[in-house]
């Protein structure tokens, strides 16, 4: 039997098995995966071809799939969603909503096998330099990722994960630094609750943000509170749920209760007595005014702090509230001395938690009691906000020992006795 006459191209190169070249004198190679559906890929040359063709082989070997070839990053995305189980409502909807706006209409629409780590970092650092996002943001997007590129990799769509270490990396550049949360000094602090007792304008914020400083609550925390989950008798707080505040293009915005992320999380809160007085100062102001409740989310309903239409708060309200008091403080200090030395810092809710914890420490609190209060799930959290703390008041407490030590030092250059602060005679 005859040998069958092999295929050339038109420079008379030999044609392997599924090789043919094309009339505008391009190639292409045509093969059958393992589903049994047909595949082809074309190239300019055979060397060209020939590299892919090789590609093939090897992901085949592998055991890739073949049609994540044409599989995007946000195909893989709507596959990690339809699977995703075991997160909390309320962060699964923000993890949607982040990669929603910042990843699906650019770094999205990118071939899964086509993104390499130098993609990944491109797009971290497009996000803190061009978009001046926090380095929480992209945290978040960065975990949704990790993510849906780990899916990629079990599912045989590439080989290894293009997200691994990248966030680490970057985080050592400028950009990725995050600002240490810090909370009012207690100058501060008495400032800003003192210039609220004070003012007529914005006196009735004065009992939300006291209760804020003197609990630790989260601001969830706190406005979700309802009067059946504080005891005004025995003073203390049922912290057993948060209020979440959702702002989506697609669902709109809207109130949703979760309970706690852990069992932390449900605790309860010793009143302090200014706590326990702001608590009652805002129950006479409401039943002055005529303010009642009219919330019902989710089937809770009596919440405490409510505006003047007996609808709920929100994050963003109490934080606007807080940058004009900061502003109109700050004024009114300056304006009586142009020299003050005390002004209320940029701040936000989240500092008033600090502000709380920062106090227990000035105090000597036991550890343990400040993770309970504050509803830490993690010992590490508590003792790294304690460990900021007891670093700032150990520098103090060690400059008016340094001035201690340099007037003793001063005085017994002086002939004086450091004991009794007296010179002695000569």
């Amino acid at each position: 039997m005859a040998e069958k006459p092999r295929r050339k191209d038109k420079r008379r190169m030999v044609l392997r098995k599924g090789e043919s070249q094309r009339k505008d004198g391009s190639y292409d190679y045509r093969w059958t995966s393992r589903d049994g559906k047909r595949h082809s890929i074309y190239a300019k040359t055979l060397e060209e071809l020939r590299e892919k063709e090789d590609k093939v082989a090897n992901d085949q070997y592998e055991g890739l799939r073949v049609e994540g070839d044409s599989a995007t990053v946000n195909d893989l995305y709507d596959m990690w969603c339809n699977l995703k189980r075991g997160l909390k409502d309320s962060t699964f909807q923000n993890y949607k909503y982040t990669y929603t706006l910042n990843v699906k209409p650019s770094f999205g629409r990118m071939l899964i096998k086509k993104v390499r780590k130098s993609d990944v970092k491109r797009f971290y650092n497009s996000l803190a330099d061009e978009r001046n996002l926090k380095a929480t943001t992209i945290d978040g997007i960065h975990t949704v990722l990790h993510q849906v590129f780990d899916l990629a990799v079990d599912d045989n769509y590439i080989r290894s994960n293009p997200c691994d270490n990248v966030l680490r990396e970057l985080k050592q550049s400028h950009v990725f630094k995050t600002e240490k949360h810090r909370g009012l000094t207690r100058q501060e602090q008495d400032l800003f609750l003192n210039f609220l007792k004070k003012s007529e304008k914005y006196r009735h914020w004065y009992p939300i943000f006291a209760i804020m400083i003197g609990t630790g609550l989260r601001v969830g925390e706190a406005t979700g509170l309802r009067w059946c989950d504080i005891d005004l008798e025995d003073g203390f707080i049922d912290v057993n749920h948060t209020l979440v505040y959702y702002q989506h293009e697609v669902n709109g915005c809207y109130f949703n209760i979760n309970t706690p992320k852990t069992e932390a999380g449900r605790r309860i809160v010793p009143m302090l007595d200014f706590v326990k007085e702001a608590f009652l100062e805002e129950k006479h102001r409401q039943e002055r005014e005529g303010i009642r409740s009219l919330a019902q989310v989710d089937g809770y309903a009596d919440f405490i702090f409510v505006n003047s239409f007996g609808m709920l708060q929100h994050q963003s309200t109490l934080n606007k509230a807080i940058r004009r008091i900061t502003r109109d403080c700050n004024d009114e200090v300056l304006l009586k001395d142009p020299e003050a030395t005390v002004l209320l810092p940029h701040f936000s809710c989240h500092s008033l938690r600090h502000t709380f914890t920062t106090r227990m420490c000035e105090a000597g609190v036991n550890v343990k009691v400040i993770q309970d209060t504050l509803g830490h799930a993690d010992i590490s959290t508590t003792l790294n906000i304690y460990a900021d703390v007891t670093k700032d008041l150990k520098k103090s407490e060690f400059e008016g020992l340094d001035k201690w030590f340099g007037k003793s030092m001063n005085q017994q250059s002086n002939g004086a006795d450091p004991a009794d602060g007296n010179e002695t005679p000569v």
